[in-house]
């Protein structure tokens, strides 16, 4: 049902993190009874991890970090993945094995507007997915820079709203944050 209203809002791309032990069931369920979701595979820690997850049906990977180990184990298996990167060395090390579309984490806590701003000079050539302290009074800020593709955060699927199965409010959300203006 949570796949189901995040579609109907208009949010296609769906990364179920792998923080419970029914993530990897849920991606495989959202992959084969929500078609028009596009479900991924976050927390992403391990090429273990990267595995389990394109079995499971993910279309894509995110991890909180880069590792080689990681960013070899989405080229072998073919899932793209978005490295989370913190600093310039990461970002260079994820290049390195070429990476250039990064996700941003914890991107408030890590310098948030001003680091990306700083960025777009030396790493003119990456697109970034700022993540991390992102909400719904600050992503249009974030979406205005020119190196943000993206953003993620959870503001749009509230745990109070998941509990009370409150699917409206969370279709609503999703509609608000995918007019979010570029």
């Amino acid at each position: 049902p949570l796949a189901r209203a995040l579609v109907a809002g208009g949010i296609r791309m769906l990364e179920v993190t792998l923080r419970t032990p029914q993530a990897l069931e849920c991606i495989e369920i959202i992959a084969k009874e929500v078609p028009e979701a596009v479900a991924g595979a976050g927390t992403i820690r391990s090429a273990a991890d990267a595995q389990a997850s394109a079995l499971a049906g993910a279309k894509f990977g995110v991890s909180p970090g880069y590792t080689r180990a990681v960013g070899k184990a989405g080229h072998d298996l073919g899932l793209p993945l978005l490295p989370g990167v913190a600093t310039g060395s990461e970002i260079m090390s994820a290049q390195e094995a070429g990476y250039t579309q990064l996700k941003f984490f914890p991107a408030l806590q890590a310098g948030g507007l001003p680091m990306l701003k700083a960025w777009q000079g030396p790493f003119g050539d990456v697109v970034f997915c700022p993540t991390g302290g992102i909400h719904a009074g600050n992503a249009a800020e974030f979406l205005a820079l020119s190196n943000v593709a993206c953003v993620g955060g959870s503001w749009i699927v509230p745990t109070d709203a998941i509990r009370d199965g409150d699917w409206a409010r969370i279709e609503q959300l999703a509609r608000a944050a995918s007019q979010l203006a570029r």
